[in-house]
């Protein structure tokens, strides 16, 4: 970056192309309108849910962005997926891996299919697609890869073995990757969201025991919004990060803190 350049202007995303998966609610709603409010084209991909809501609200600053439909954890429609966003615009400069699911059971009664689901799309599909996209962005020399990683990134939960194993797994290959892409200009990193509230941690926040406990260990005291994330998965997006690689930054309202 040119030292004339206003400061501000480090964080444009004027003339990039994002895809943010599982952008239908929640943590991927709110990245997807950031990256399009910062001036990113967005691509909104969803797995089956209506994607309207996201797309009235990014295409108001995003007129060209597209809405996606995949199942990530079927790998031929993982590729179709990447070939119909290069087939449309030519290229991806931001990749928000973002989509994710989750089981609760005992680690004694955890089920194979439900390891098996939430395995396919929290990891191989977030590999996969670091792996596909990322051959288009070595290509171009550049690129922002952000995947979603979680507190179970950093430690073990409780009846939710397999998505623990997983936002792990994200935070390894996270690293990886960057070790080997960050010399050939692609920024790989990840953001770990702390207790947030969207559909998926409705019922631990309705949990007046684990709700308290969690609460306590918090050292801003409140849960966090998926908003909370705009500003973050801006930066890693923006050349304002231009020298950050291989991290996993958490958004937790200062829960690894303690």
């Amino acid at each position: 970056m040119e030292e004339s350049t206003p400061f501000l202007s480090h964080f444009s995303l004027a003339g990039k192309v994002a895809m943010v998966t599982g952008a239908g609610r929640g943590i991927g709603q709110a990245c997807a309108v950031a990256l399009a409010e910062s001036g990113a084209t967005v691509i909104v991909h969803t797995r089956s849910t209506d994607a309207k809501e996201t797309m009235d609200r990014v295409s108001a600053c995003s007129p060209s962005a597209m809405a996606v439909q995949a199942d990530l954890s079927d790998r031929s429609q993982l590729s179709n997926l990447v070939d119909e966003v290069i087939g449309q615009y030519g290229r991806i400069d931001v990749l928000v891996n973002n989509a994710g699911v989750n089981s609760r059971y005992a680690c004694e009664e955890f089920p194979e299919e439900a390891w098996d689901r939430i395995m396919a799309t929290n990891l191989d599909a977030v590999w996969l697609l670091c792996q596909q996209v990322g051959r288009h962005m070595l290509m171009q020399r550049s690129g922002k890869i952000i995947n979603m990683a979680s507190m179970l990134s950093f430690s073990g939960g409780f009846t939710i073995a397999a998505y623990t194993a997983s936002k792990h797994a994200v935070a390894g290959i996270t690293k990886a990757l960057a070790n080997e892409w960050a010399a050939r200009n692609i920024n790989v990193n990840a953001l770990a969201p702390g207790y947030i509230e969207t559909d998926m941690s409705k019922a631990l926040k309705a949990d007046p025991v684990r709700n308290r406990q969690l609460l306590d260990r918090i050292p801003s005291g409140n849960w966090g919004k998926p908003a909370d994330l705009m500003g973050a998965v801006v930066f890693l997006a923006s050349p304002a990060s231009n020298y950050v690689h291989g991290q996993v930054l958490g958004v937790d309202g200062g829960f690894l803190s303690r």
